[in-house]
């Protein structure tokens, strides 16, 4: 891991756009949502930091925290374990400063006090709804080198369905500076989307927070960014590399799926690792008569009927006769014999009994949800 320190530090906003995927977050926040087998969303944002040397991190968390806190632990997989700095997790209530937020602006106001005691001299702000390998400290080297007052990040995206009330778009002149910033844009074909990554200079956020809110206002883009373009030297930092959103769960099971295709794996893990908790599992056993085709599957696992075009997560069961297609079945997920299931998405603890038939289609597949038996 890299040990270089390049002067920022690290705010993970843990529940933003918790909305988007209601089935998914009733027991967790979009940050600690399962993705590729054997990681959290988090996990590539945490490590994207990690890899440049940022070692402060907070994650600022609204409700459901309990399934993220137990994922992230002290910090240690992430060589975040401190003695100054490191992780720090900060859900509600836990000062009397510190409230349920609805927007950026509330969120970051209720950390002014622990802002205004940090020593760096940047901030990198970001959401952990994306899976993505992203070079934190080539984006510092930008911002610092643009002169910007802040600098954002976006990619060339088709805006996804599930996000079409929900994001901010960004018109950009030749100097690569912000000159519009569009909130919940509907057209088609291919934006400037953005990921929701800032990064600032940290006094400038201090001033810019405590202005807004004395004003009242919340979100961070729409309250403070977008009407400020002509006083604020805001730029964009493009991102060409593989980003995976997850905006509804129709995006949740593409996404998983798409780590299938060939190159796809390569391009989301090739570069800097990405680092997760670790559960001491067995090597995945594939039994007698068994069969697996073009699918992911993590430690733990035993496979005993046939598995195709499948992301199993770790622990998972398909026992003898059962047919497992086009699925993404969460951690600890049993398949009883010969059952039939093609698209089907399950969370954590989910039991399929003997001899059921569940088909869902590519475009609505069907959802089991935690700890639940069919």
């Amino acid at each position: 891991m890299v040990n270089s320190n390049v002067n920022a530090l690290g705010v993970i906003f843990a529940n933003t756009y918790d909305n988007l995927v209601p089935e998914l977050v009733a027991e967790r926040s979009m940050a600690s949502i399962p993705f590729g087998g054997r990681y959290r969303l988090i996990d590539f944002t945490l490590s994207s930091m990690a890899n440049a040397g940022i070692d402060n991190v907070s994650v600022i968390v609204r409700r459901n925290y309990h399934s993220l806190m137990d994922h992230l632990g002290s910090g240690r997989e992430w060589d975040l374990t401190r003695k100054r700095g490191g992780l720090n997790i900060i859900p509600p209530f836990a000062e009397r400063s510190v409230k349920v937020y609805s927007g950026r602006v509330d969120a970051l106001e209720s950390i002014l006090s622990w802002l205004e005691a940090q020593k760096e001299r940047y901030v990198i702000l970001s959401d952990a709804y994306t899976a993505l390998n992203f070079d934190f400290a080539d984006l510092i080297d930008a911002h610092v080198n643009s002169n910007a007052d802040v600098t954002m990040v976006y990619n060339r995206a088709v805006i996804p369905e599930g996000a079409r009330s929900d994001n901010y778009t960004v018109r950009v002149d030749d100097d690569g500076r912000v000159t519009e910033i569009l909130t919940n844009d509907y057209r088609l074909g291919e934006q400037n989307l953005s990921l929701n990554i800032y990064v600032i200079e940290r006094e400038t956020l201090i001033h810019l927070i405590h202005d807004a809110a004395v004003r009242g206002m919340v979100y961070f883009e729409r309250d403070i960014l977008a009407r400020n373009l002509k006083l604020l030297n805001v730029h964009a930092y493009r991102f060409d590399g593989y980003v995976a959103r997850i905006s509804d769960m129709k995006s949740y099971f593409d996404e998983n799926m798409r780590l299938l295709q060939p190159g796809s794996m390569d391009a989301l893990f090739g570069g800097a690792p990405i680092y997760t908790k670790i559960r001491d599992d067995n090597p995945t056993r594939y039994l007698e008569g068994s069969s697996a085709k073009n699918s992911l599957l993590a430690d733990g696992c035993v496979i005993e009927g046939t598995v195709e075009n499948c992301v199993l997560f770790r622990g998972c069961k398909v026992k003898k006769g059962a047919v497992v297609k086009n699925c993404v079945l969460g951690q600890d997920t049993v398949v009883e014999p010969d059952c039939d299931v093609e698209y089907v998405v399950t969370d954590k603890n989910v039991h399929i009994t003997e001899g059921k038939k569940l088909n869902g289609t590519d475009t609505f597949p069907v959802f089991i949800a935690k700890n639940h038996s069919v």
